[in-house]
Order: C-alpha cells, then structure tokens, then sequence
C-alpha cells in the first residue's frame, strides 16, 4: 500500500497543470545505466530462487544450496547496485532535495531497497539453514514465503523503474 500511495503522489505531481507552473519544476533524471543492470540482476535472482525451489521439491538439497546463495549474492549485488546508481547522480549533483522527480526516485528505490534488505535477511536464514542441511517441512515453508516476498521485491522494482524512467 505504501509504494500505490507514493505511485498515485507521483504520477499527480508530475502532471503539468495540476501544480501551479511557479512550483511545477519537474526535471528528467539522466538514467544511471546501472539500473538497467540491477533490473536484469533482479529479475535474474528471481530465475534462480525458483531453480533453487525446484531443487529442494526434489530433494536435492545441494542443488538448493547452490542456488539459494546464488540469488543471495545477486541481491546483495543488486543492493550495491542501487548504492552506485545513487553515488552517480549525487557526482551530477542530482539529491534528494534537487527537485520532486529526484525526491520521487530517492524516496521510491530507498524504501525499496530497505525492503529488499529484509528479503535479503530472510534468503540469508533459509541459504544458512541449507547449508547446514537443516531441511524439513519448516525450512519448505520458510523458502516459500521468502521467495514470494522475493518475487513481489523483483516485480515491485520492475514497476519502479517503469514508473520513474519510461512512464511519459
């Protein structure tokens, strides 16, 4: 609800005509190319939490292992990711406070991220679990929600990047 919320603040504030002129001072972020490798990182991590799952149905528990700490790794690639997009536009003096659609972009892929970071603890609990051959109906269970939070992160982000970079 939070991120429909802030969507629906966005795509108001960045109508002409529904600000005043005076304080409409919409300016278009240059796209750090960057994010076009997070996207396919994250999309990518999704392909291997569900190779991961796939192997543990089967119970081959190596199998998971090996692909849970691969999306674990891409997540943790994808976080730093956001951190050199962010170093880059604050080197071209774009920051929070420059103008909304900067504010949108920090406000939206900071709460994402922090999001994610939680996804990023709970991949972290069921890789920890599996390479300790701690398997069982709990761990199941726990790899299920963990990769249907996954999921909606990486769906979320692609939405994002949509709304903050392609939407017209």
């Amino acid at each position: 609800m939070l991120f429909v919320a802030l969507s629906s603040a966005y795509v108001v504030r960045k109508t002409p005509g529904l600000t005043d002129a005076e304080h409409f001072n919409w300016k278009a972020l240059w796209l750090p190319p960057v994010l076009w490798v997070n996207t396919g990182v994250i999309i990518l991590s999704s392909f291997t939490l569900e190779a991961a799952r796939r192997f543990l149905r089967r119970r081959s528990f190596v199998g998971f292992n090996r692909w849970s700490l691969v999306t674990t790794i891409l997540g943790v690639g994808f976080v730093l990711g956001q951190i050199v997009a962010w170093r880059q536009l604050a080197a071209q003096g774009v920051y929070l406070r420059s103008d909304p659609h900067s504010s949108f972009f920090y406000l939206l892929t900071s709460l994402h991220g922090l999001h994610l970071l939680g996804g990023l603890v709970a991949l972290a609990f069921v890789t920890v679990r599996g390479w300790r051959f701690e398997f069982g109906t709990r761990q199941d269970s726990a790899v299920y929600a963990t990769s249907v939070y996954w999921h909606f992160m990486a769906v979320l982000w692609v939405y994002l990047f949509i709304l903050l970079f392609l939407w017209r």
